[in-house]
């Protein structure tokens, strides 16, 4: 089971976009149904951490530290990243 880009979930943000709460619902039923079902370890982290695998405490305490991002969040958000600075040429990376 994939969880990041999901079919299944691009779906269920579309049904939501469009103003189909209940199709968007049923989806992310589905697809939450189906993540629970698999029994698969979904933690990209490598670290050695109590909190593997229970991502509302992982998140939780993250935001609480206010200081970085859980690892699962870092490709997506290097992803908008990449997206945003294409938009000026990429002069950010002479940024950094």
């Amino acid at each position: 089971m994939i969880i990041d880009k999901n079919p299944q979930m691009t779906e269920c943000l579309a049904a939501y976009n469009r103003g189909d709460t209940a199709e968007g619902r049923r989806l992310l039923d589905a697809f939450l149904k189906e993540v629970a079902d698999s029994g698969q370890d979904h933690c990209t982290c490598k670290e050695p951490c109590k909190y593997h695998g229970k991502c509302k405490e992982c998140v939780v305490q993250h935001r609480g530290g206010n200081d970085h991002l859980p690892r699962c969040f870092h490709d997506m958000l290097n992803d908008r990243i990449s997206a945003l600075s294409a938009l000026t040429e990429n002069s950010l990376k002479e940024r950094l």
